[in-house]
């Protein structure tokens, strides 16, 4: 039954995969990463049609993507604005090289910093990288602009992304469905000057590629995604993405200049624009990317004078911004504080329990695990990117000697771990490094949403597979000392860590314990006996949010919210906190 036409309620990344699927795409890999995670998840419900994976990590996706490209079909890869970092080493080199069957990357930036170390604008890095970006603002776009990627990335020879924002990704809007394009695989010719690039073939690619991009910005003054919309000409605004929405909202009567293209520019479309219009206003959210260009061509124009390059826009915001004046708004509810804490029953919070009371210093990494940094567990001293725990460690014992890093432990999860710390544990081994590695294994991509990664034994697409042995994997690098150990067993783990820093060489911890809400059975629950209670506080002091203090002092359990993990338990002397089987409550 064809479903033409039919209109559907859909997210952002629900809309880009249906775009995928409708745009003929084959094969498609990522890594998970917020806010960008739910696309993949999403091509699954496609999957008699488009091989999807979750791949090691962006790189290897990039890679996976082009691969399929220069085969000749049409190939994908997503990932959040921090992974191209990861995959920026394939992008710049197969932005020389162009592409067979159609390559999209689906990149998304997070303004904000609701899920991210930092806040960077892929826009600058395709800029650099000399690639096509094109920036839809609402679910319809967002999937019409997919299928448009993939037409001008095979009729220009280029690879493109699509840029999309957490606000763009996470929000619902109308969709109209259809039909998925039928798209013949493109024949593979062995073209060796235009894929392997060796020095002398890059340059004459280089040379192939600025001009493919003038004749692509020459074609964008006449894209129907690059739309002028005039009204009152005393305002005019050039933007793009989701803050076209907000100008939308606030500014209503002016005129807009809306770029779906943001790279390479419409020149004369926006010099014509420029030139109707008595003062242009630029709204982009983070970097100047359309306004340096913009006033670079001598056109006039009113930007971060007055906005700001830091976190999201808003209506309200432009309209105090251009016009001196606020929307009138109701007064919002204010909601209670939720600052981000590890859930009740979590494996790493024993873990870092053990490595408080041991006084350790835990370089960090990028997972769950970094709310180890907050009171009252107060350990993770650094967070940088991914893999960087085991290497800032690294780099420390070589600037201060052994005995410096006996104080210390890298932490990092299992597939952050298979993402980039295998090269940096391999790096310590390498070069005869000391230190304490501490793999939390909780059988689980935890922070994005719960996916399944290499040593799972499960594919994206809920295949069976090999599960990669983690612990093996560490022996096969060299390293000697590598102990698997219960995260709920505090005697047992405390006795490891202090045995493992203490020594003069590569160690590995792995605590495994599987994330408490992989499973989904009910539980048994602790009950709080206060008249045992001594209101010492051990039991408090991993922090865990189903632990109160009644007003005398004693503990309370919440039991809606314990996971019967025991670590309270174990922590207390004087057997106030009692087990409760499940249904005997």
């Amino acid at each position: 039954m064809s479903n033409e036409n039919q209109k559907v309620i859909m997210l952002g990344n629900e809309a880009i995969a249906r775009g995928a699927y409708e745009a003929g795409v084959k094969v498609s890999a990522a890594y998970p990463g917020t806010p960008s995670t739910e696309i993949s998840e999403n091509l699954v419900k496609y999957k008699e049609d488009i091989y999807a994976e979750w791949s090691p990590n962006e790189k290897v996706a990039a890679e996976v993507a082009i691969g399929a490209s220069i085969s000749g079909v049409r190939a994908m890869a997503c990932m959040k604005h921090v992974g191209l970092n990861v995959a920026s080493d394939p992008l710049y080199t197969v932005s020389y090289m162009g592409v067979n069957g159609g390559l999209v990357l689906v990149v998304a930036d997070d303004p904000g910093l609701y899920s991210s170390q930092n806040e960077q604008d892929t826009r600058m890095v395709a800029r650099a990288a000399q690639v096509p970006v094109l920036e839809p603002s609402d679910s319809m776009e967002a999937k019409e602009f997919m299928k448009e990627a993939f037409e001008i990335s095979e009729q220009f020879d280029r690879p493109v992304i699509l840029r999309t924002t957490t606000r763009l990704a996470h929000s619902q809007g109308i969709v109209s469905l259809c039909e998925r394009k039928r798209v013949e695989d493109k024949t593979y010719v062995k073209d060796v000057k235009k894929t392997v690039m060796m020095p002398g073939n890059a340059k004459a690619r280089h040379i192939v590629i600025e001009k493919k991009n003038l004749e692509l910005a020459e074609a964008a003054n006449t894209f129907s995604m690059n739309r002028v919309e005039m009204n009152d000409t005393k305002i005019g605004v050039i933007t793009s993405g989701i803050p076209y929405q907000y100008v939308k909202e606030a500014i209503p009567n002016a005129s807009v200049l809306k770029l779906g293209l943001v790279n390479p520019l419409p020149k004369k479309l926006i010099q014509e624009f420029a030139e109707k219009v008595e003062t242009l206003y630029i709204v982009e959210e983070l970097d100047p990317v359309i306004e340096e260009q913009v006033k670079s061509w001598g056109i006039h124009a009113v930007g971060k004078e007055i906005f700001t390059v830091q976190g999201e826009y808003s209506a309200n915001m432009i309209r105090r911004a251009i016009l001196g004046a606020t929307l009138e708004m109701k007064e919002p509810a204010k909601a209670p504080g939720r600052p981000p804490i590890l859930c009740p029953g979590c494996p790493h919070r024993s873990v870092y329990y053990v490595l408080n009371k041991l006084k350790m210093h835990a370089a960090g990494d990028i997972g769950c695990y970094t709310l180890g940094a907050v009171a009252p567990l107060s350990v993770v001293d650094t967070t940088i990117c991914m893999g960087a725990s085991i290497s800032s460690l690294h780099g420390m014992e070589k600037a201060k000697g052994k005995e410096y890093v006996k104080n210390w432990v890298a932490v990092i999860g299992d597939s952050t771990f298979l993402h980039t710390g295998v090269n940096s544990l391999m790096n310590m081994m390498y070069n005869k490094a000391t230190g304490t590695v501490m793999i939390l294994d909780n059988s689980t991509t935890g922070m994005t949403g719960h996916q399944d990664h290499a040593a799972t034994g499960k594919t994206l697409l809920g295949e069976p597979t090999y599960a990669i042995d983690i612990a093996a994997l560490c022996r096969a690098m060299g390293v000697k000392n590598v102990v698997e150990v219960n995260a709920f067993n505090i005697a047992e783990l405390e006795k490891v860590i202090r045995e493992e820093a203490a020594k003069d060489e590569v160690s590995v911890i792995i605590t495994k314990s599987p994330c408490v809400l992989l499973d989904k059975s009910k539980k048994p629950l602790y009950i709080a006996h206060t008249d045992r209670c001594k209101k010492c506080g051990m039991c408090m002091k991993p922090g865990c949010p189903a632990m109160t203090r009644n007003e005398d002092g004693t503990v309370h359990i919440d039991d809606t919210m314990c996971t019967g993990c025991g670590l309270c338990a174990t922590l207390c002397k004087f057997d106030a906190i009692e087990l409760v089987k499940a249904g005997e409550r």
